[in-house]
């Protein structure tokens, strides 16, 4: 049963102040991290061919496509800070957004933020001027490095950002963000050019193969979640949606523009990287992007590679952050979190509580120094569980509530969403099968929010007597 707002007050709201572009770099600048400069090399080891390595992108960006028209419909229908929360709210009760959000509070942000941090520090440790990332700062009573204090320091300096303006954000989203999409597009003119003597580039390479490859449908399984991690992230617009301008209108426009820009860039990369190197060479490689200008330009040309991955993941941290503090937020709005969450800044006119909770949980995963896979393990698994109920919700509402106006309504009902769903309960299946201790894990913190849930509604019953 959708929640019954509160009565209206005086209260500090959050200020629209997002356009069309803003809403539209935060789809890419969020998606676009440093995924599509490493997974080229677990995506031929998993399926050993240039050709079925394109399967993979061109499916995983279908997918995603079809998520973002799915959460096109349900972001002009419901513009309001939370996103998924609210749809999970209102599609299937009170008790079922509260769980999504104490996910995403406590497991799926955080530990997205931690990655992305994570990734930077790795990304400039290999510069020589970065290499005392890797000393110790201080050794008891917890051991710290050089590294995650600037991982930290990222993490609080973006959060500052997006304490104080949404607007002053989402400039930062779409300046850093064309930036990124012109380093990306000279990649790939530095890969099809005709620079420097580089033995055996051509179009030779992609018909090459690759033996040590996992193959058949596991491999492609595995291609494919890798593809989908790069992918990841075009739904963050929508924890926005109470600060987008007629939301109506951008969220649907920014949504699939933005998906649509992601995948011809993705695929453009990946030419460009086969172009240049064989498929034994992109199986055996790190960053394959790299080594693919690093052979076209010499040492400057993989600097440049590096730098651009460092700044693609600052520009994705700061998406993620801006999105992630708008859940709790919209749940403490509710009264079935800490109603401290709720706070909007009087004169910033943010969700400024919710955004330092955040930033703190996540500078507590980083102090506990868990690698990076561990990281992108505890939030993968939360994430795609609740896209999957999220994305199902456009067919309750289109059942329960044919009437409410439908500002944009999707291309390819029911097929479009049903596929989306499908898709990701069987990436869900794979996924805990194969990193069942991390999904297990997630699985428990759901459900430890069933007693915190039971807790926040006694109380919100006995606050409304």
């Amino acid at each position: 049963m959708p929640n019954v707002p509160e009565p209206a007050t005086s209260r500090p709201e959050l200020a629209r102040d997002l356009g069309v572009t803003h809403a539209a770099a935060v789809v890419v600048g969020t998606i676009i991290g440093s995924g599509i400069f490493l997974v080229p090399a677990e995506m031929m080891q998993a399926v050993g061919s240039a050709k079925l390595v394109y399967l993979a992108w061109i499916v995983g960006g279908l997918l995603s496509f079809a998520g973002a028209l799915t959460y096109a419909e349900l972001g002009a229908m419901k513009p309001q800070a939370g996103g998924e929360y609210v749809y999970v709210r209102d599609g299937y009760g009170p008790m079922a957004g509260f769980l999504y959000a104490w996910t995403w509070f406590v497991i799926a942000k955080p530990a997205s933020i931690a990655t992305v941090v994570t990734g930077l520090v790795r990304i400039l440790g290999t510069f020589s001027v970065f290499s005392f990332f890797s000393v110790n700062i201080i050794d008891a009573p917890l051991a710290v490095t050089w590294g995650q204090v600037f991982a930290i320091a990222a993490a609080i300096l973006i959060s500052l950002l997006n304490y104080i303006g949404v607007k002053k954000a989402g400039e930062f989203q779409l300046l850093f963000a064309l930036l990124k999409v012109v380093i990306i597009l000279g990649i790939v003119v530095v890969c099809f050019s005709g620079i420097g003597n580089v033995p055996g580039r051509g179009w030779s390479n992609f018909a090459g193969t690759f033996a040590g490859a996992k193959g058949g449908i596991a491999g492609f399984m595995a291609a494919l979640v890798a593809a989908l991690w790069a992918y990841d992230g075009w739904n963050d617009l929508n924890m926005v949606a109470g600060e987008v301008k007629h939301p109506e209108r951008n969220i649907p426009i920014a949504l699939i523009a933005g998906v649509a820009t992601v995948g011809v860039l993705y695929i453009l990369v990946n030419a460009g990287v086969q172009y240049v190197l064989p498929a034994n060479a992109i199986a055996s490689s790190p960053r394959p992007a790299s080594d693919a200008v690093a052979l076209v330009m010499g040492r400057l040309g993989a600097s440049i590679v590096s730098a651009g991955m460092a700044l693609s993941m600052l520009v994705t941290l700061n998406g993620t952050i801006m999105s992630g503090a708008r859940v709790p937020f919209a749940v403490a709005r509710d009264r079935y979190f800490f109603r401290a969450l709720a706070e909007v800044h009087p004169r910033f006119h943010t969700p400024s509580v919710a955004i330092a909770a955040q930033a703190l949980l996540s500078i507590l995963l980083l102090l506990l120094g868990a690698n990076f896979r561990q990281l992108f393990s505890l939030a993968i698994f939360a994430e795609w569980l609740f896209y999957m109920i999220a994305g199902s919700t456009v067919f309750v509402f289109r059942w329960r509530e044919p009437q409410t106006a439908r500002p944009y309504r999707m291309w390819g009902y029911p097929f479009v969403p049903a596929v989306f769903v499908l898709v990701a309960a069987a990436l869900l299946g794979y996924t805990f099968k194969n990193d069942w201790p991390n999904s297990g894990y997630g699985v428990l913190v759901i459900l430890a929010g069933i007693p915190l849930f039971t807790y926040f509604s006694r109380a919100r019953r006995q606050q409304s007597r």
